[in-house]
């Protein structure tokens, strides 16, 4: 996770993250801000395989019905976080209820109960996805967290939150086939192999 240095251009207005955040953004075009915990984190431009292994996971999505008149499955919403006045994540990927348009709370994000679930694929900063992140959807009580851990070559799936914490926490191995809750709307099993190999940069 990295960003340039900007300017503070706020001198004599109240400090503002959001304000700041957008300003990374315009100055950055492609990078990703996010304010957890009053913390800015800012993401580069995802690489081919990130976006590859996107597209990957939303075939049994979509596959399973959870495209249509109750659910959706989105990229890049923002999810309105409860652990601070201006926070907000923007998962990778999400399946939210139908009418997430009547849940707008503010700059362009949406109050977390109508996530069933949310899914990160992780990038340089991977250790925001495992740990800050994980903290922060369970405080918005979203009922099932995915990662696709590019690096340690893990599939994590996270369910009940309670507090700070998924009580349940079980990572996949390749090979194995991680079958996610109904509570998001259908029965979906995720292929391990399939979506790690995905992830990956393609060799000659």
């Amino acid at each position: 996770m990295s960003a340039a240095a900007i300017e503070q251009p706020f001198d004599d207005e109240p400090f503002s993250l959001t304000a700041i955040a957008e300003e990374i953004m315009e100055r950055h075009p492609g990078y990703r801000v996010e304010i957890i915990g009053g913390h800015l984190l800012v993401t580069p431009s995802p690489d081919a395989p990130h976006a590859r292994a996107l597209t990957g996971l939303m075939i049994p999505f979509i596959a399973a019905g959870l495209h249509g008149e109750e659910t959706e499955v989105l990229q890049n919403v923002g999810l309105w976080l409860p652990t601070g006045a201006e926070d907000y994540a923007i998962p990778d990927l999400a399946i939210v209820d139908a009418d997430i348009d009547d849940h707008l709370v503010e700059n362009n994000a949406y109050d977390p109960v109508c996530f069933r679930l949310v899914l990160e694929v992780t990038s340089s900063n991977w250790k925001d996805d495992l740990k800050t992140k994980a903290v922060a959807y369970a405080q918005a009580k979203v009922p099932v967290y995915v990662v696709v851990d590019r690096r340690h070559q893990r599939v994590h799936v996270l369910t009940d939150p309670n507090g700070e914490t998924y009580e349940h926490h079980r990572p996949y191995s390749p090979g194995e086939t991680a079958t996610l809750p109904d509570s998001i709307g259908a029965e979906v099993t995720l292929d391990v192999d399939q979506i790690l190999k995905a992830a990956q940069k393609k060799t000659d």
